[in-house]
């Protein structure tokens, strides 16, 4: 603490673990992102291009409102990291050579298409913003 009783910069500030709450919360939004890239998955193909447009949109709904939610950009990589995994993970073909993902042009836009709005939602998300008067430089 200064000499005037204000706190540093964000980044002088010592790191904590986060707390009980904020980790279930993320755990919360990483098993809701697997749950969307599942649902997004066989929507897609369902309807195309609605269901492609739609998957991505309830998608990015997430990472964005992920991150509003938790007030951190990790709000939104937590549901992305679960999509990704769910998308991936159900990309790959079974031991019977059945798969859920045929070679199309939806299904590639719809597996990049989805990483790049992932990308974009959580280095676009809130980060950490000082507080209070220090808030301005000239002060």
């Amino acid at each position: 603490m200064s000499t005037t009783g204000q706190r540093g910069s964000a980044l002088a500030q010592p790191l904590t673990p986060p707390s009980g709450g904020r980790i279930a919360a993320y755990l919360g939004l990483f098993v809701l992102g697997a749950v969307v890239g599942a649902a997004g998955a066989l929507i897609q193909p369902a309807w195309f291009p609605g269901g492609l447009l739609l998957a991505l949109v309830g998608a990015v709904g997430l990472f964005v409102g992920g991150a509003r939610a938790v007030g951190t950009r990790a709000g939104a990589v937590a549901p992305a990291a679960g999509w990704m995994i769910a998308v991936v993970l159900l990309t790959a073909s079974r031991p019977e050579g059945d798969f859920l993902f045929g070679a199309g042009f939806g299904s590639y836009l719809f597996l990049l298409g989805g990483m790049a709005l992932a990308v974009m939602c959580a280095t676009l998300g809130q980060g950490r913003q000082p507080e209070g008067p220090a808030v301005r430089l000239g002060k």
